[in-house]
């Protein structure tokens, strides 16, 4: 049996969630990492042994179009899935759900699912600090169960996970990273970009087509750059905070 740890991560949240629940679950694992541009995705074929850990962040209650597209490349082959959804403490309406469709689509029997909380990618304010210490412990005992079950061959095809289908309509946010006048332009938000929305040639510049506002390059540029407009930010935090207010539970699901 093997394992692959598959994430879409593109400011660390999500692989921390992913960690908290891989690392108790198996001592060795492959780690594939879905915001990367220059992997063919399609290279990967899996057999019914294999396990498969795959984590994505919700943006808008969905499953990024660029991690649907990349994990659909791969070849399941019947390789069980467990389905990983961290989502910044407003709710996950149907990622769950469309991870499940995805993944089933591409070959993978889905076993178990965890929606869990972490710190929001946009407005840090909301769950900072998750996961944390009582997550870790919570996704640590939910691995073991997940794992007696896997060995005791009794997992069917036949995971109830809340969503609807046809999915809740997102359009992205308006948010989009700009570079201050403190770039020095060393290419490294380029480089990074899971998009590929930052010209290699004028990285001060984004390109808003292309970017689906994961702050990738905020959370790595060296010299902090970049930023998003701070009146936008600002309204756009006082929309949210209610539904992002106070402490939401992980989901599991077995």
């Amino acid at each position: 049996m093997a394992v692959y740890e598959i994430v879409f991560s593109p400011t660390g949240g999500t692989k921390k969630v992913s960690g908290f629940f891989t690392k108790p679950f198996c001592q060795e694992s492959t780690y594939i990492d879905l915001s990367r541009r220059d992997i063919d995705f399609s290279a990967f074929s899996f057999n019914s042994s294999d396990i498969c850990i795959v984590s994505v962040p919700s943006y808008g209650g969905r499953v990024p179009d660029i991690a649907v597209s990349r994990l659909m490349q791969l070849k399941g082959n019947n390789a069980r899935a467990v389905l990983v959804v961290a989502y910044g403490n407003r709710a996950y309406e149907d990622t769950l759900a469309e991870l499940q469709d995805v993944m089933g689509n591409a070959g993978f029997i889905c076993t178990a699912a965890i929606a869990a909380v972490a710190e929001h990618s946009i407005m840090r304010q909301f769950a900072t600090g998750r996961p944390d210490a009582q997550d870790e412990k919570e996704l640590a005992s939910f691995a073991a169960k997940v794992r007696s079950k896997i060995e005791q061959e009794s997992v069917l095809d036949s995971l109830k996970l809340p969503g609807n289908r046809p999915y809740r309509t997102y359009n992205g946010v308006p948010l989009k990273p700009n570079a201050d006048k403190s770039c020095q332009k060393c290419g490294v938000c380029a480089r990074e970009c899971p998009a590929g929305a930052i010209p290699p040639d004028n990285p001060s510049v984004t390109d808003t087509g292309k970017c689906i506002s994961c702050m990738r390059c905020i959370s790595i540029c060296p010299q902090n750059a970049r930023r998003l407009n701070k009146a936008m930010l600002a309204a756009s935090s006082i929309k949210l905070k209610k539904a992002c207010s106070g402490y939401k539970n992980n989901g599991l699901f077995l």
